[in-house]
C-alpha cells in the first residue's frame, strides 16, 4: 500500500495535476483579487459618468440666476422643478457649493446657506473643471444628516451658473448600490478567469497522462532489452569460460602433467630435464593465469557459501606475483545474491588495481555481515594514493580514481551502499565497501 502511495505521489500526472492546481490556486486569486479591482474602479466610474451627466445634461442647463448668491425664489424654482430629476436610481443626496465652501443648494434644504471648508480635492475639481470620488467622512459636520443612510461614497465635478461662476456639484450615492454594481461587473470576470484555468487543466492533463503513459512504455521496453542484454552477455561469458575449461586449459593441464611426469622419469635425459624444467614452469604460470581469466570472466559461484572459494581463485595470481593474498569470509551465509555479486565485483576490481599497480607484498581481503550491512575491505601495504586520488610517486595505482571502481559507485548508490577508498603515501590503501546485505 505505502509503495502504490510512493508510486502515485511520483507520478508526473499526479505532479502536473498538484502543481496545476496550486497555480491554479494563486493565478485563480490574484486574477479574482484583480478583477475585483477592476470591478472596483468600474462601478466608481459609472458613478462618476452619471455624475457628469446630471452635472451638465441635467442641473446646469436648469441653473436660475439668482441661485449662486441665495435667493430663495431661485432656490425654491430649481427644486421644484430638479429635484425628481435628480434623485434618481441610487442617488442619495445632491449639494451644490460655490468655491468659498457655501452650500446654494441640497435636497436636505437644512444645509442650505450652511458654510463649510472645502478640501484641497474639492478645490482642485472646482479649479480644473474634472470629477473625484471618495468614501463620505460621515462624521464631518457637512455629512451629519447623511449618517442615517448607511455607507456613501460621494462624487463630485463642476458646473457653472448663468452668471458663469463655478459651483461644486456633489451627489451622494448608496454604498450598497455601487457594491451591486461592482458584484454585476465582478461575476463576469470571474467565471472567465477561472473557467479558462480549468479549461487549461482540463485539456493538458490527458495530454500529458498519454505521453507519461508512452514513456512508462519507453522505459519498460528499454529495461528490458537491457535485461536481454545482460543476460545475452551473461550467457556468452558463460559460453567462453565453459569452452575454455573443457578445452585449451584441459589441454594445457594435460600437458603440464605430461612434462612433470617426464622430468621425474629416471629416463630422461639431465640436459633434456633441464631444458623442459623453465618450459614446464612457464606452462603452470600461464594456467594459473589462464584459470584467474576464467574466474574473471565468469566466477564459478557467486551466492553467498560459494563466495569464499570465488575470492580465493580471485586472488590467486597474487602468488605468481610474490604478494602474500589472505581471504576470509565471516558469517555471510544469508546475504541476498546481489549483494554478493556487488561484494565481488567490487573485490575484483580493488584485487586487479592492487596486483597491477600498487607495488604490494600483501593483500588482505576480509568479508564480513554487521547487522544488516555486508562489509569488504581489501587492504594493502603498497605505495598508495597521494592527497586528492592521485598516485603516489613511483608508479600509477588507480585505486579508487580509476574507471573500475568510479563505474561501479552508481551501482553502489542504486543498491543503498557506500565506497570509501583511504590511502596515504607509502602507507597501503583500503578500499571498504557497505552494502545491504
Amino acid at each position: 500500500m505505502r509503495a502504490t502511495l510512493r508510486r502515485a505521489a511520483t507520478s508526473p500526472v499526479a505532479q502536473f495535476l498538484a502543481a496545476g492546481l496550486v497555480v491554479l490556486l494563486v493565478v485563480g486569486v490574484g486574477s479574482l483579487r484583480l478583477s475585483r479591482r477592476a470591478a472596483d474602479r468600474e462601478a466608481v466610474g459609472d458613478a462618476r459618468a452619471t455624475t457628469e451627466l446630471l452635472a451638465r445634461s441635467v442641473a446646469q442647463p436648469a441653473l436660475p440666476r439668482g441661485l449662486v448668491s441665495g435667493d430663495a425664489g431661485a432656490v425654491d424654482r430649481f427644486d421644484r422643478t430638479m429635484l425628481r430629476r435628480l434623485l434618481v436610481g441610487d442617488v442619495q443626496r445632491i449639494k451644490i457649493w460655490r468655491g468659498d465652501g457655501r452650500i446654494v443648494y441640497s435636497d436636505e434644504t437644512r444645509l442650505i446657506g450652511s458654510r463649510y471648508p472645502l478640501g484641497e480635492d474639492e478645490l482642485q475639481v472646482l479649479h480644473r473643471g474634472t470629477s473625484d470620488a471618495e468614501i463620505s467622512d460621515l462624521s464631518r459636520p457637512e455629512n451629519r444628516y447623511e449618517r442615517g443612510l448607511g455607507g456613501l461614497l460621494e462624487v463630485y465635478t463642476r458646473v457653472r451658473s448663468p452668471e458663469g461662476q463655478p459651483l461644486l456639484f456633489e451627489v451622494y450615492y448608496s454604498s450598497a448600490d455601487i457594491a451591486r454594481r461592482r458584484q454585476d461587473v465582478y461575476d463576469a470576470f470571474s467565471p472567465i478567469t477561472v473557467g479558462g484555468l480549468l479549461a487549461l487543466v482540463a485539456v493538458t492533463t490527458p495530454l500529458l497522462w498519454m505521453l507519461t503513459r508512452r514513456l512508462d512504455r519507453v522505459g519498460r521496453d528499454r529495461e528490458r532489452l537491457l535485461l536481454a542484454a545482460a543476460d545475452a552477455s551473461e550467457s556468452e561469458r558463460r559460453r567462453i569460460a565453459r569452452d575454455l575449461h573443457d578445452g585449451v586449459v584441459q589441454d594445457l593441464a594435460g600437458t603440464s602433467f605430461a612434462l612433470s611426469a617426464a622430468l621425474r622419469d629416471p629416463a630422461t635425459d639431465p640436459v633434456t630435464s633441464a631444458r623442459l624444467e623453465p618450459l614446464t614452469a612457464s606452462l603452470r604460470r600461464s594456467l594459473r593465469a589462464l584459470r584467474s581469466l576464467l574466474v574473471e570472466i565468469y566466477p564459478p559461484d557467486l551466492r553467498a557459501d560459494g563466495l569464499a572459494a570465488a575470492l580465493g581463485d580471485l586472488v590467486a595470481p597474487a602468488a605468481g606475483a610474490g604478494v602474500s593474498a589472505s581471504v576470509r569470509v565471516d558469517e555471510v551465509d544469508a546475504a541476498s545474491q546481489d549483494a554478493v555479486r556487488l561484494v565481488w565485483r567490487v573485490a575484483q576490481e580493488a584485487v586487479r588495481n592492487t596486483l597491477r599497480h600498487a607495488g604490494a607484498s600483501r593483500l588482505d581481503v576480509h568479508v564480513r555481515r554487521e547487522g544488516d550491512r555486508l562489509l569488504l575491505d581489501v587492504d594493502d601495504d603498497g605505495r598508495g594514493l597521494r592527497p586528492g586520488g592521485h598516485p603516489a610517486a613511483g608508479g600509477p595505482h588507480p585505486t579508487g580514481s580509476g574507471i573500475g571502481l568510479r563505474g561501479l559507485r552508481d551501482l553502489i548508490r542504486e543498491a543503498g551502499g557506500t565506497l570509501e577508498v583511504r590511502s596515504a603515501p607509502d602507507s597501503g590503501t583500503t578500499v571498504h565497501l557497505e552494502v545491504g546485505a
